[in-house]
């Protein structure tokens, strides 16, 4: 069984930091593409940014580029994302997928598998 757990997530200040951790078990990702997408009330999941587990390609949204970063550990079957500079704008659910593709999708029904989520809250 495929899971995608992530963890990492909680309540900081505007201008602080926070790494995500995404555990992914059950299969060989190799290969594969992860993305890490965030979710408001009331709004669409949105791409954060994404790998793939071979090679170092990287892609993220303009959103979160010089401040976010994605990274792994494939000993670990992990993936992360350093939150840096935070704003509350950034308040959101934290998602990672996962999908077996080249390239790193940017829309969530390219994704086939999916983490629970973890809450990302910045105070101003």
């Amino acid at each position: 069984q495929v899971q995608l757990v992530e963890s990492g997530g909680g309540l900081v200040q505007a201008g602080g930091s926070l790494r995500l951790s995404c555990a992914v078990s059950g299969r060989t990702f190799s290969g594969y593409a992860m993305g890490w997408f965030r979710q408001t009330p009331g709004k669409e999941r949105e791409f954060v940014g994404g790998t793939r587990w071979s090679g170092s390609s990287t892609s993220y949204a303009d959103f979160v580029k010089g401040r976010f970063t994605i990274s792994r550990d494939n000993g670990k079957n992990t993936v992360y994302l350093q939150m840096n500079s935070l704003q509350p704008e950034d308040t959101a659910v934290y998602y990672c997928a996962a999908t077996a593709t080249r390239v790193i999708p940017t829309i969530t029904w390219a994704y086939n598998y999916w983490g629970q989520g973890t809450q990302v809250t910045v105070s101003s």
